[in-house]
């Protein structure tokens, strides 16, 4: 599975017997809170898409390192973290490298 969202992708990833999906985001846009909205409502529409046709595929949304500092690490990112049960990969854009995966 593998979509090209504009500046922003959807791809899957297998490997042994965890399989992925990762929604990445990359928070370009004028505003955070848009940004934001955009990203939850794609990781909502994959998670509900996922649940119907690849149960056990783990949905993921990767977000810049500045994004997640800015947005995700505050109260109200943490919240809706929790709320939406969200999984995040942190990736340093620059370096192009992860630097963080949450559970």
């Amino acid at each position: 599975m593998y979509a090209d969202l504009g500046a922003e992708k959807l791809f899957a990833a297998a490997k042994a017997s965890r399989k992925i999906v990762v929604e990445v985001k990359s928070f370009s846009g004028p505003s955070e809170v848009t940004d934001l909205q955009e990203a939850l409502g794609a990781y909502g529409m994959y998670r509900h898409i996922l649940a119907d046709t690849h149960p056990g595929w783990e949905l993921y949304l990767a977000v810049p390192q500045d994004a997640y500092y800015s947005v995700f690490s505050e109260p109200l990112g943490q919240l809706i973290i929790t709320r939406e049960s969200l999984r995040l990969l942190i990736f340093d854009q620059i370096a192009e490298v992860l630097v963080q995966w949450s559970p």
